[in-house]
């Protein structure tokens, strides 16, 4: 009797590892990028339904549609047109009487906007040559600096090339289709390659005048993502703000940017706490879907009562533009502790996991180590409350490095750094023209010339 009960006892601790173990893998297998840190990228073809989910921004002040006292880009007639076509009135066209004798006594005008055909323009640069008779020899005129060759292309070209490869994501054998087809002109696709890398050497000193400004930056969003180069992972890292984009690229995901100041905003990946002179502000989107993770698997109490929280402390934030008053902090900080010890409390009384790892400490439950952190790193998680201009969430450095993933599911990678570091630069720079609301075909045209534009 005794051997059948020690048996039975082994059988339900052993029933019970293996039912915790999958639980354990179907959460794992239930993560999304709904209730984790993973892209909707990763989500496939079997899309999350999005359901208890808020957006972040204010129901409201901005409904669909143009907004209050929004001017609008509906089209307008304009002044000058580049042609005028004038349709005679010659017939009655009720009664067909003749009117060509009579006099016009108004005009009503209708104007349509087009694209003229799309056609190459050649220009001839002819230098002359005439003998001088006080050096007694031949002597030519100069050609402009940008004219160095019998036969090549214009600075136009070049800047369409560059903005269909490097902002629109168009490949080198496409825009050699559209360029023949739109233009009936054949550019060779290494000349389209050509063409990226004379901008990528001209934005050299544009790239680190971005460096420059954004580490002294009192405020910037961080953020780095995988990177396939030559059939290896490297490292693309973002530091962006309102005005400003700079994009890094290294071997090692750790090979951090140096020199920053102010406060960081980013999703609380360690290595970023080893940065020195800098604050931190943690992304608390990132928070919101690892809460939802909790409250889906585990349904914890707390962790509603803190996703509660965190969109209240939003909306405090903004109902005071910012400026939430100091008695008010302190009755969120007073609520934010309270959950915090709510949730400490439940998982106090818990029995241990029976999940054990086979060596080092003992594995802790996912909303037990979420609380924890929330707990020790409670100064960054709401410093969005404490500084005006922080925000709640890192959205700025995950939308400058969202168009980076996009290259990459086109392209499927780069062949070489060479390749990766030209369309990270040249992106910075197209990024940080649209900021500073700059038409990007106009600065990339500019910057041919040898006149990169200057930022605010």
């Amino acid at each position: 009797m005794d051997k059948r009960d020690a048996l039975i006892d082994q059988l339900l601790a052993e029933n019970k590892h293996l039912q915790a173990r999958i639980a354990e893998l179907e959460k794992r297998l239930g993560l999304n990028s709904n209730n984790s840190g993973k892209p909707p990228s990763s989500d496939g073809l079997n899309k999350p339904p999005r359901v208890n989910t808020r957006s972040l921004r204010e129901k409201g002040k901005k409904p669909s549609g143009g907004q209050s006292g929004h001017s609008g880009t509906t089209l307008k007639q304009v002044t000058h047109p580049e042609k005028t076509l004038l349709h005679v009135l010659s017939h009655c066209p009720d009664c067909v009487m003749d009117l060509k004798s009579h006099e016009v006594k108004g005009i009503i005008r209708r104007q349509v906007f087009d694209i003229p055909e799309p056609r190459i323009e050649i220009t001839e640069h002819q230098a002359e040559i005439k003998y001088c008779t006080g050096c007694n020899r031949k002597v030519q005129a100069s050609f402009p600096e940008t004219v160095n060759a019998p036969v090549q292309y214009g600075p136009k070209i070049k800047s369409y090339a560059v903005y269909f490869q490097q902002e629109q994501l168009i490949p080198e054998d496409r825009i050699q289709r559209l360029f023949l087809d739109v233009f009936n002109v054949s550019i060779a696709t290494a000349t389209i390659v050509s063409f990226s890398k004379e901008v990528f050497g001209k934005l050299a000193p544009f790239a680190s005048m971005v460096f420059e400004a954004m580490k002294l930056s009192p405020r910037k969003h961080l953020d780095e993502t995988g990177f396939r180069i030559g059939g290896k992972t490297q490292w693309l890292h973002v530091a962006s703000n309102e005005t400003l984009t700079y994009y890094h690229i290294s071997p090692k995901r750790k090979s951090l940017l140096s020199g920053l100041r102010g406060i960081v905003s980013h999703d609380h990946w360690k290595p970023y706490y080893k940065l020195k002179k800098v604050k931190h502000a943690l992304c608390n989107a990132h928070h919101i879907r690892e809460i939802n993770a909790v409250i889906e698997y585990e349904n914890e109490g707390w962790a509603k009562k803190m996703k509660r929280f965190l969109y209240f402390a939003l909306a405090c934030k903004r109902h005071h533009d910012g400026k939430v008053p100091q008695e008010k902090k302190k009755r969120l900080f007073a609520l934010y502790d309270r959950i915090l010890r709510e949730g400490m409390h439940y998982h106090e009384s818990l029995p241990t996991y029976s999940l054990k790892p086979k060596r080092g400490r003992s594995k802790k439950r996912t909303g037990h180590n979420l609380l924890l952190r929330l707990d020790k790193y409670r100064v960054d998680v709401l410093r969005f409350l404490t500084v005006p201009d922080v925000p709640f969430s890192n959205n700025q450095a995950e939308q400058d490095i969202r168009m980076m993933k996009v290259k990459q599911k086109i392209s499927g990678g780069f062949r070489t750094v060479e390749g990766a570091e030209i369309f990270a630069r040249i992106r910075l720079f197209t990024s940080t023209m649209r900021k500073q609301r700059q038409n990007i075909f106009t600065s990339l045209t500019q910057v041919i010339f040898g006149h990169a534009p200057q930022f605010f």
